[in-house]
């Protein structure tokens, strides 16, 4: 009779280690999912150049543009809100080339980086939308 009540000590302490480790993955894993986009100063950010075919609202309120020959998507994140309009942004870009700055980020949600937040949009060497502060 000993050993059967020895026996199920371990197995409620088994049991309760594993909620402990399942609980632990699930805060890691929200940690990726959640990651926030970082703030970089323009030298850390990544810049691309190319041709605007469309522009979009998508999301909340984001600004959504495609460049030709590209398979990402690049999004000013809630842009509408920002003061971005997207009949200017459309009479003034497109078929335009720009130049977009964007942080190397990776999240869970977005692995594959198809969908890049864009920190800076430049066109004709003026600045069309900033976030990054110098």
């Amino acid at each position: 009779m000993a050993k059967n009540s020895i026996y199920r000590l371990n197995v409620k302490k088994f049991k309760a280690i594993n909620w402990i480790v399942v609980g632990l993955l699930i805060v890691l894993i929200g940690a990726m999912v959640i990651r926030p986009v970082p703030m970089l100063p323009e030298k850390d950010l990544v810049v691309i150049t190319g041709k605007v075919v469309e522009i979009y609202e998508g999301g909340v309120k984001d600004v959504n543009l495609k460049l030709e020959g590209r398979r990402e998507l690049f999004y000013v994140n809630r842009g509408l809100q920002k003061g971005l309009n997207l009949q200017e942004l459309k009479a003034q870009l497109i078929k335009e080339d720009i130049t977009i700055k964007y942080p190397d980020h990776w999240s869970l949600l977005n692995f594959n980086k198809s969908n890049l937040h864009i920190s800076k949009i430049e066109h004709r060497g003026k600045t069309v939308f900033t976030e990054v502060s110098n």
